[in-house]
């Protein structure tokens, strides 16, 4: 088969199980977090508690991880960063604003494709029904 194949087959095909589950466990805990903590705080904030409580579970959880950019055969530090990684499949991009804007998805889906992890979560903690502030995006 040949690359576009592949990528396409992958692209399209269901999300593994397990990754799904450590997906409902990132939810549950960005749940808990918004409940204890409330909107209107800084992301930073959001991202010690998130982690906190992933890190609780038992789960893998790098934060602010480095992703580099590979250009014309070159690998480049291009000073992106996934807000956190959680067990080398989940991607969550943590955001404190008052209102969510395209580029937010945009910015989610680009990390996906360049890390080829295939669910991440945008979620924007700066809102009164966190349910209201989240968007799952498949890549």
């Amino acid at each position: 088969m040949d690359d576009l194949n592949q990528q396409s087959t992958k692209k399209y095909s269901s999300i593994p199980l397990e990754v799904e589950r450590i997906g409902k466990f990132c939810l549950n805990a960005a749940f808990k977090v918004h409940t204890t903590l409330g909107p209107g705080l800084l992301e930073s904030v959001y991202e010690k508690a998130l982690s906190y409580e992933l890190l609780n579970q038992g789960l893998v959880v790098e934060t602010q991880k480095i992703l580099p950019v590979i250009y014309d055969g070159n690998i480049l530090d291009a000073g992106l960063r996934m807000d956190i990684l959680v067990e080398h499949c989940v991607v969550l991009e943590l955001k404190a604003v008052e209102k969510m804007i395209p580029l937010f998805e945009a910015q989610l889906l680009t990390y996906l494709k360049l890390s080829n992890i295939r669910l991440g979560y945008l979620i924007n903690f700066n809102v009164i029904k966190l349910k209201d502030g989240i968007k799952r995006k498949v890549f």
